[in-house]
Parts: structure tokens; C-alpha cells; sequence
């Protein structure tokens, strides 16, 4: 468990039990209460903090050292957005009267709210020894209090995965020209060369199945472990040219900060089977440092590195690097990021280049059951030098754009259809390209 989890957590639990002492625990007859408190308790009662406050705030000075006041004063302010006031108020209610569990109770909430677990939990150790407390309240606050132990320890372990599995049909399976010929300078005394077999569009049907898993452990109270694996196969249903396989596996640790942002740092192995062959092999590692925003919104930047290594085709190795600035909220996802592939060999720096991307999703609620997905992303590369078989600089920009929807079955399980359009901008044309894919798959998550 987080901070911030345990923060949320502290602020569930505690107003349960806040209102169980309340009612639990003895007080001062009303008729003692002057009617200055009584009038600022009615309208707390009535959910209105601000006027409470409002009403007491000006006779803080004179009234100061009253608990019934501060009490009254306390929850004001720590509903009302004035933490450090509620503190104060509550802090002065127990100097003069030590046991009081309900000041004790929100003062506890106040510093769960503000991520302080430890004190936190030592308010609540306090609570949970007034002789008084009902036994349901009491089972209650030792609850949280086992709660904030593990969040002090770093929190429990955690384990996810999903597996997914799709069928549909691609309109250009092998990603070529719609062209039937074309003419390349180097052999233009030969005229329009005619584009045959994998060189020109194919279409075909196919199914895959992707499935990955993913845990975290507790290496300190603000660090932890974590690995993944991630797995897929796709199979055409013509052609075993075209069929693909990929294996990713990360393993890396996070350090939590004390404002609840994290820095992860991982190490990465990815592994690609084109034609049922092996065809690329890629070792890297990613640093990412996330900034969590109110509202569960975050900003994140991350930098990798790759080597990527091509199974007979030395000529293709390269060095990757990227960054990438990503905002994400509740619904939505919105990057831009941009780097190199330098290839390592000289006489292949056609085949490397600078890119840049910008890609943004949202998963948007239509009903209890049905969410709509829709994601568009746009990257130009630049290549390094010219194609020895256009003789020119080759400049490609790619379109891609997805909708489908979640069809939520029951937990953890789905029905997704999906469309996706591809559209790739060369100014040479072999490489000038557009793609349409439909499918409709089955996603189990746990």
C-alpha cells in the first residue's frame, strides 16, 4: 500500500469510526453547550462546513481553550479545506481533555489525509485503548491500524495478469503499397518494375492471443520490486509468412517519494519471431519518474535505451533512444515523445532515423457495462541518408487510429470489438501504405 492509499484508506475508515465513538462515548449534556456551539454544530450537521466555520473563526482569540468550541471548531476546518486550523483546534481539545476520542479520531484523519501514516497510526493505538470503545468500533481501529502497519512496511505483494484472445481479418496483412508497379531510379533504363507475391497488398484473416502477468513486492516502506512478462502469437490464417511472436520480460524497482510521486527504474528483454522465424532481439533499460496531480491525474517522463540486434541482417542493428512526456487522468491518456535509431553500421544509415510522435486514448463510461476505447497517434521519422534504390531521403509520416468498445461480461471479463486504420505518408512510394484491421476479442483479467 502507498502513502496516498494509505491516506485514502485512514480517511474511509476514520469517519466510520469518528461517528461509532461519537455514539459510543459520553459528552456534555446539550443544555451545557453555549449557543454559539450549538448553532455552528446545526449547520455541520447540515453538511455546511464554510459557514461553520465562518461563524466561529472571528471568536477564536477570546474562545480559545474551550474543548466544546475547539471541537466545534475542528471539524469546520478540517471539512472546509483548513487542515492546519483543525489541527490546532484539536490539538488544544485534547490538552485539556486527554481522552477525548472524537477530537483524537479526526485529528487522525487530518494526518492520514496529509500521507503522515506514523502519526496516524500512533493517534489511532491511542483510541483503541479508551476502555470505552463499543467492541465493533474497537474491531474497526484495529483494522486500520493493521492497515497503516503494512503501508509503514511497504505494503503486501501484489499480482495481475490478463489473457486475451482475438480473431478478425487485416486488409494489408504484410503492411505494402497498393501499388502494382513502380520505377526506381537506379534501374529506370528498365522501366516500371511489376510488384508481385509479398511485395504488393494482401489481405487475410487471423487470430491471436496476447497474455501477460505482473507482481510487486515490498523491498522498504517506500520501495518496491517488480517484474513482468508479456507474451503474444498471431496467426495468419494463409500465410505463415506473416505470422507474428513477441516475448517482453521487465524487472525493476520504484522508490516512492514523500508527496506520492514514484521513480522506477527497469531493466527490459524483448524477443520477436516474424515467419515463425527469429527475427529481432532487443536488450534495454527505462527510467521513468512519475508527478501524481490532485484528482488521480499524474504527469510522467520517461528515457530509454534499446539495442536492438536482427537475426541474420546484421546491417539492421541499432542503438534506440527515446523520451516521452505523458498525461494521463481517470479516462485519458495524452504523449509526445521523440528519439533515434542509430544503426551501428555505417553503410546502413538508410535504415536509420530521428522520429518524433504525439498518441493520445480515453476509455469513456456509455453505461454500467459498456465503455467506448478510441485512440489516435501520429509519427514522422526522418532518415538518416539516402535509399540506394530511390536516391532520395526517405520521410514517412503514419496515421493510426483505433475505436471499439468494452462489453463488460462480468468481472474481470470483457468483450472487445475493435477497428483500426492505419495511414503511412512516404515520399517514396513502395513504402506509401494503408491499413485496415477489424476484430473482436475476449479479455479475462484477475
Amino acid at each position: 500500500m502507498s502513502l496516498k492509499q494509505g491516506a485514502d484508506v485512514g480517511r474511509d475508515w476514520v469517519i466510520g469510526v469518528a461517528m461509532g465513538v461519537a455514539c459510543a462515548l459520553p459528552g456534555k449534556a446539550q443544555a451545557e453547550v453555549d449557543n454559539l456551539v450549538k448553532q455552528a454544530l446545526t449547520l455541520e450537521a447540515q453538511g455546511r462546513m464554510a459557514q461553520a466555520y465562518a461563524l466561529l473563526a472571528p471568536v477564536v482569540d477570546a474562545r480559545a481553550g474551550d474543548p466544546d468550541f475547539d471541537y466545534a471548531l475542528g471539524i469546520a476546518a478540517a471539512d472546509s479545506g483548513r487542515p492546519g486550523d483543525a489541527i490546532a483546534a484539536f490539538q488544544r481539545v485534547l490538552a485539556v481533555w486527554p481522552d477525548h476520542a472524537q477530537a483524537r479520531a479526526e485529528i487522525a484523519r487530518l494526518y492520514a489525509q496529509a500521507g503522515d501514516v506514523d502519526t496516524a497510526r500512533a493517534e489511532f493505538a491511542t483510541v483503541i485503548q479508551d476502555p470505552t470503545l463499543p467492541d465493533p468500533v474497537r474491531q474497526r481501529v484495529g483494522g486500520l491500524i493493521r492497515d497503516y502497519d503494512r503501508a509503514i512496511r511497504g505494503g503486501g505483494n501484489q499480482l495481475s495478469g490478463f489473457i486475451d484472445a482475438d480473431v478478425g481479418y487485416d486488409g494489408n496483412v504484410n503492411s505494402a503499397t497498393n501499388l502494382t508497379s513502380i520505377t526506381l531510379p537506379v534501374f529506370a533504363f528498365l522501366g516500371p518494375a511489376t510488384l508481385g507475391g509479398t511485395a504488393s497488398r494482401m489481405s487475410d484473416g487471423f487470430h491471436q492471443v496476447q497474455a501477460g502477468a505482473s507482481g510487486s513486492m515490498a523491498a522498504g516502506r517506500q520501495d518496491r520490486l517488480f517484474a513482468s512478462a508479456l507474451g503474444s502469437w498471431r496467426d495468419t490464417w494463409s500465410s505463415d509468412a506473416f505470422d507474428q511472436a513477441a516475448v517482453t520480460a521487465t524487472a525493476g524497482g520504484a522508490h516512492t517519494t514523500a508527496t506520492g510521486d514514484v521513480v522506477a527504474v527497469s531493466g527490459q528483454a524483448q524477443r520477436f519471431w516474424l515467419g515463425r522465424r527469429g527475427f529481432r532481439t532487443g536488450i534495454g533499460v527505462i527510467g521513468q519518474y512519475t508527478a501524481r496531480l490532485r484528482r488521480d491525474r499524474a504527469v510522467s517522463t520517461q528515457l530509454q535505451y534499446f539495442r536492438f540486434d536482427y537475426d541474420g541482417d546484421p546491417s539492421r542493428d541499432a542503438h534506440r533512444y527515446a523520451a516521452t512526456l505523458t498525461y494521463s487522468d481517470r479516462t485519458a491518456l495524452l504523449s509526445i515523445g521523440g528519439g533515434r535509431e542509430a544503426t551501428i553500421r555505417d553503410g546502413a544509415r538508410n535504415l536509420g532515423y530521428w522520429f518524433g510522435a504525439v498518441q493520445g486514448g480515453s476509455e469513456v463510461p456509455l453505461a454500467r457495462a459498456v465503455a467506448i476505447i478510441a485512440g489516435a497517434g501520429i509519427e514522422h521519422r526522418d532518415y538518416d541518408a539516402t535509399d540506394p534504390l530511390f536516391l532520395a531521403g526517405r520521410r514517412d509520416t503514419q496515421i493510426d487510429a483505433t475505436i471499439g468498445l468494452r462489453l463488460t461480461v462480468r468481472n474481470g471479463i470483457a468483450v472487445r470489438p475493435r477497428a483500426t486504420v492505419t495511414r503511412n505518408f512516404s515520399n517514396l512510394s513502395l513504402y506509401d501504405y494503408s491499413r485496415v484491421t477489424g476484430s473482436v476479442g475476449l479479455t479475462f483479467a484477475f
